[in-house]
């Protein structure tokens, strides 16, 4: 008897719930992993979860199918491998000192119907070991192109090297990567090259490895250049401003690499060296106008030679030697002349003549005052016992007539 429409709905709708039910129940029972990354020497942890265990247990494998944990029971003798949490969800362990061998994909498994499994990359990386820079053996000459190496091994994957010099980049050619023996880390070789200047002399060139690694340093090598180059000579007169009867010294500075050993000093329109020069010193003991002229020192290295002029022009004994340097020196700057100090006494002189006349004046005022007043006094003294102003005049008119009657009288 065939089944009735309702029926049959019935029968499809509960086919449809079991399926539902075993597609959710399928879900759930399926474990869960991750992939990771670890530095090699580091420890790595994989931990696999499931929702629904189904009354099995979890199971960690390594890459060779070797069981390393089956719930909490270890498998594989292996100090490394420890168990960090097993419970019927979980299954979690730890590997500790990781090597390049240890990569691989590990695998969770769960023990239903039918077994359920679940992958986990492990990836290690390779620390690239410290670079080692070559083709600098000896002091390098100005001028001189130098080609250097720097070469890293152990990288995985294969690490960037990058040139600085002075602490500014240095552009590299394209690195060359190479397989190591072990047919998992690499090999990095970097080239750079360059002409040397004598500004380069002292200056640190370095060669710097960058790595996944090394997420938080760089590991690099720093050598640190010589090079050699002709000495720049210039001359320095002591005492900076002399006068004529000083005792001058001309210093010779030879900056080079290496620093100048060989000094020697002329005068310009003599062939012949001086004989008083000393090293990189020209003396004069007592300067004078003879010793006027232009002087030149030669410092000389391997590298070569260069020259300094110094212009010495010396006047007479009242006035300031002038010292004119060459290109190569720094001005001088003219000294006051001694004549002035001449000036200055004869106007202290002066000063002192006028002011003795102002005193001379002033006493010579003083003592005409002092004799007007003498004659007046003489020339009203009848008027004392005068009783009125006029009576004094009368007085001192008649007093003088009188005095000429009486001396005309006694006479």
């Amino acid at each position: 008897m065939l089944p009735s429409a309702t029926g049959v709905l019935v029968l499809l709708g509960s086919f449809l719930i079991a399926t539902s039910r075993g597609n959710l129940s399928h879900d759930r029972s399926q474990p869960t992993t991750q992939d990771e990354t670890v530095v090699a020497g580091n420890k790595v942890i994989l931990r696999c979860q499931v929702e629904d265990h189904e009354e099995s247990s979890l199971q960690w494998s390594n890459p060779a199918q070797q069981t390393l944990y089956f719930g909490e029971k270890r498998a594989l003798r292996d100090n490394r491998i420890q168990l960090e949490k097993s419970t019927p969800y979980e299954l979690t362990i730890s590997i500790d000192n990781v090597s390049l061998a240890d990569e691989g994909e590990y695998t969770c498994s769960i023990f239903t119907m039918p077994v359920r499994t679940a992958k986990a990359i492990v990836t290690v990386l390779g620390i690239p070991r410290k670079p080692l820079i070559s083709g600098y053996k000896e002091p390098l000459k100005d001028g001189q192109t130098v080609r250097l190496t720097c070469v890293s091994s152990g990288s995985k994957p294969a690490a960037q090297l990058r040139w600085h010099k002075g602490g500014k980049p240095l552009a590299g050619k394209d690195p060359e990567v190479a397989e190591d023996s072990n047919g998992k880390t690499f090999t990095v070789t970097s080239h750079v090259e360059f002409v040397v200047t004598k500004e380069d002399n002292g200056v640190d060139v370095s060669c710097t490895v960058h790595h996944a690694s090394l997420p938080n340093m760089a590991t690099s090598t720093t050598l640190k250049i010589e090079v050699f180059y002709v000495p720049i000579a210039s001359i320095e007169p002591v005492p900076a401003y002399p006068r004529e009867g000083d005792n001058l010294k001309l210093l010779c500075e030879g900056q080079g690499n290496p620093v100048p050993q060989e000094f020697m000093w002329r005068k310009e329109g003599i062939d012949t060296p001086l004989i008083e020069s000393q090293d990189n010193i020209l003396n004069f003991p007592y300067l004078n106008k003879s010793d006027s002229g232009t002087y030149i020192c030669s410092a000389t290295n391997i590298m070569g030679t260069s020259e300094a002029k110094y212009n010495l022009a010396v006047n007479d004994s009242s006035d300031a030697v002038h010292l004119n340097p060459s290109a190569t020196q720094k001005d001088a700057s003219p000294v006051a002349h001694s004549s002035s100090k001449y000036h200055a006494i004869i106007g202290g002189v002066v000063a002192v003549i006028v002011f003795l006349l102002l005193i001379l004046l002033i006493v010579l005022g003083h003592y005409l005052i002092r004799h007007k007043g003498t004659y007046l006094t003489h020339e009203a003294k009848g008027s004392d016992d005068a009783p009125d102003a006029d009576t004094a005049i009368i007085n001192a008119e008649g007093g003088q007539t009188g005095s000429d009657d009486k001396k005309e009288y006694f006479i």
